[in-house]
């Protein structure tokens, strides 16, 4: 696994910020709930959710986001490293938070039961990730990797949550066509960072197209 670059990542992902602000708009979070950012990158949105709530715990898989955490956000957020599909937290939260994070995690049945088991007794998850149809231009030029994303479709996506013990569960498509202002630093960064050409295929791809088309999928569920 090619680890990400933390602080470039911040850099350039303006279009992921903007979408968690979307998110933490309509999350309901409160000042009193205890929130777990899954997938907390370099702490950027973290710090967001910050703004609602002191009671935050952070987790990601990656040691130079989490370590980029750890140097960046206040003593009291306790930032875990840990795969998702392995998450194993003492406190039990209110909210799963999470975004641009679970279409990296091809195994979404192991991953909604973690999430379940880490929520109290009508917790919520409110989430957002790459959907059907998600970055289809870019892997156009590129090929499809099959079993490196997963790119999932609502309906699935209720009944995996269904399965995994929520009670409730809706989730929906969202297009979010995306103009970087860096077009192969992005796609290089956030993309394509786990390809050992990263570069020149960053460079292939922006020379074939004007932007990206992101498709969201989006999620509430209820444990």
């Amino acid at each position: 696994m090619n680890l990400w670059n933390a602080d470039t990542y911040e850099k350039v992902a303006s279009p992921q910020a903007a979408w968690a602000d979307e998110i933490i708009a309509r999350s309901g979070i409160g000042p009193d709930d205890v929130v777990l950012d899954a997938g907390c990158g370099g702490g950027g949105v973290t710090r967001k959710l910050l703004e609602l709530t002191p009671n935050v715990i952070a987790v990601d898989a990656d040691p130079n986001m989490v370590e980029k955490a750890r140097a960046t956000l206040p003593h009291s957020v306790p930032v875990y490293l840990q795969s998702l599909t392995e998450l194993d937290i003492e406190e039990r939260v209110d909210v799963v938070f999470s975004c641009a994070v679970f279409h990296w995690i091809t195994d979404h049945e192991r991953l909604f039961e973690r999430l379940h088991a880490a929520l109290k007794p009508g917790g919520r998850l409110v989430a957002q990730c790459g959907g059907k149809g998600n970055i289809q231009n870019v892997l156009d030029v590129v090929g499809e990797r099959p079993g490196r994303w997963l790119y999932a479709d609502p309906e699935e996506t209720e009944e995996r949550l269904h399965a995994a013990g929520f009670s409730e569960a809706r989730a929906w498509l969202e297009p979010k066509p995306t103009i970087p202002g860096d077009m192969v630093t992005f796609l290089e960064t956030v993309i394509l960072h786990e390809d050992d050409n990263a570069h020149a295929n960053a460079e292939r791809v922006a020379a074939r197209i004007g932007q990206i088309d992101y498709v969201r999928l989006n999620m509430e569920a209820t444990a």
